[in-house]
């Protein structure tokens, strides 16, 4: 069975280092999500019947509907390997979030954007010679940049949980609930 991935130190510069951050989540989400047919797989114990030699002898189509796993393999796989791998990454996007809204002293780049505002506010622009000059951007504060990241990386999360949770849900029998619902549910156990 897979194991979740193992929580990266948690420090503002860990999130800052958007490469850090953007390669745990990859590879959390390589390890269980973007292999979760094969983890599934992995649960099936094919041998529990015994090899039958004349099953070889007729060709049988393969069936329209995956094999089910049993319901305490699958419980042992959502419980020990899916919701935990889940829970990091949450935490880790939570974490980040937090050092992004939080104020920033240590921005290497806050002098450089003083700098430019201001010099942004002495220039005298002429709209009749160049219809752009007036045009500014400045430029975007590193905790303006993590906090676009997070979002954009709790969306890929969303539906990465979304496509698991249907396969889990369909190997596993029908579950009633979201993927939401059930690890808020997994989470409420553990407290």
């Amino acid at each position: 069975m897979a194991q979740p991935s193992p929580p990266p130190a948690l420090t503002p510069q860990f999130c800052f280092s958007t490469v850090a951050l953007r390669e745990f989540l990859r590879i959390s989400r390589g390890a269980i999500d973007d292999s979760i047919t094969q983890n599934l797989n992995a649960l099936i114990t094919p041998a529990s019947q015994g090899f039958d030699p004349s099953s070889t002898s007729v060709r049988t189509p393969r069936p329209t509907h995956p094999r089910r796993i049993s319901q305490s393999t699958c419980r042992n796989f959502k419980n020990q390997v899916l919701f935990p791998s889940w829970q990091v990454r949450s935490d880790v996007l939570n974490y980040c979030a937090s050092v992004a809204t939080s104020p920033d002293p240590d921005d290497p780049e806050s002098v450089l954007r003083l700098v430019e505002s201001e010099r942004q506010r002495e220039r005298v622009i002429d709209d009749r010679l160049d219809p752009y000059s007036a045009r500014f951007r400045p430029r975007e504060a590193r905790t303006e940049k993590l906090a676009s990241i997070i979002r954009q990386e709790r969306g890929v999360e969303n539906i990465i949980r979304a496509r698991s949770w249907g396969l889990v849900s369909e190997r596993c029998g029908e579950d009633w609930r979201d993927w939401e619902e059930a690890l808020n549910e997994w989470r409420r156990g553990r407290e």
